[in-house]
């Protein structure tokens, strides 16, 4: 009732802000706005909402599958960063200078190009100057950029926040009204529980009613091993005993709780706004109350995304000496036929790619 009371209060925003994109999507669809088609294969990931739908492990699952055979990049806005334009993305960058998740995606594939720049319009050629053999270009959180026109658009949607349950902003989390997943070639129910039956995926199928052109899939979360943030080479299997703090500020923290719940014997979750940049005083607080904490076999459980902006306090981090392991994740799909076909949709589209 509270919610709905909201979304009427909220509704004439959201009407003015529906209009607006509206407008965007008849100019594009004229001609009166032009999206740049490029001579490169570029496949966009992205959502139709606000929040995580699990946009960087599913990246990662498309470097796995084409960097030993292609040479790719990845192009991303740079979240939060506080720099500016078009940049290439080396190791020794740190969260600041090109946001969290490119950084993470050049710590975790150094082999590869990572771009950052807001005008992905005008990045895209600059990355083609960096390499005249570049294959093809992952364009991250694009969906919405419609600048760009990609071969290959790739739409994600939570599982437990389907985007066809959803509202446009502020009333609700959508970007766009819910007809925009139709520009999707692909689209996948990201976040599903680890069982996952028959009857369910066809109850999934019937809500999203994909087009004729449209793939549907199911994919899960598989977390790995966790490893020591100033050390990755060292791994630490969970123990039931363990009482884990949990610090993260990703969109949806209910998934990787749930999670650890079942692996340690308590979970004490701190957790912070999506991309949050932690002050020194943060940083100083949660030492305090770790110590403070009256627990047996305690550690700090961070997530991959989060360790490149709890790097930036590095200094201070090693001297208390915390404990802190980083929860490795990926990305899986339900069935091994539906991981094959996923496989050979986007290996197709790059086979049959055309200028």
């Amino acid at each position: 009732m509270r919610n709905f009371i909201i979304r009427i209060l909220l509704s004439p925003l959201t009407l003015l802000y529906g209009v607006g994109i509206g407008i965007r999507d008849v100019l594009y669809k004229t001609g009166l706005l032009k999206s740049v088609k490029f001579d490169i294969p570029i496949i966009s990931i992205g959502n139709l909402t606000v929040g995580g739908s699990g946009k960087t492990p599913h990246i990662e699952y498309l470097i796995r599958l084409l960097k030993d055979y292609l040479n790719v990049a990845t192009l991303s806005r740079g979240y939060k960063r506080k720099t500016q334009g078009f940049r290439m993305v080396e190791i020794d960058d740190t969260a600041e200078t090109v946001g969290d998740e490119p950084l993470q995606f050049k710590r975790k594939f150094p082999e590869i190009l990572v771009a950052v720049g807001e005008n992905r319009s005008m990045a895209i050629p600059q990355i083609l100057m960096r390499d005249i053999e570049l294959h093809t270009i992952l364009l991250d959180d694009a969906y919405q950029h419609r600048q760009i026109q990609p071969g290959l658009n790739i739409l994600l949607t939570e599982y437990s926040r389907p985007f066809y349950d959803d509202y446009l902003l502020p009333s609700g989390r959508l970007r766009e009204w819910r007809a925009a997943y139709k520009r999707a070639n692909i689209i996948i129910v990201t976040k599903c529980p680890n069982q996952l039956s028959d009857e369910e995926r066809l109850n999934l199928h019937q809500k999203i009613q994909p087009y004729p052109h449209q793939r549907l899939y199911f994919s899960r979360y598989k977390y790995g091993i966790p490893y020591q943030l100033f050390a990755p080479q060292v791994h630490s299997t969970f123990n039931p005993d363990w009482n884990v703090m949990v610090i993260c500020a990703i969109a949806n923290v209910n998934y990787l709780v749930e999670y650890l719940k079942q692996q340690v014997a308590y979970v004490r979750l701190m957790e912070f706004p999506d991309h949050h940049n932690f002050s020194k005083s943060e940083i100083g607080q949660l030492n305090k109350k770790f110590k403070n904490w009256e627990a047996k076999n305690k550690v700090i459980i961070t997530t991959e995304k989060d360790a490149m902006r709890l790097e930036l306090h590095a200094p201070y981090l090693r001297e208390q000496q915390l404990p802190i392991l980083v929860l490795p994740i990926s990305v899986d799909f339900h069935h091994t036929n539906d991981s094959t076909h996923f496989d050979d949709d986007v290996k197709q589209f790059l086979l049959n790619f055309r200028v």
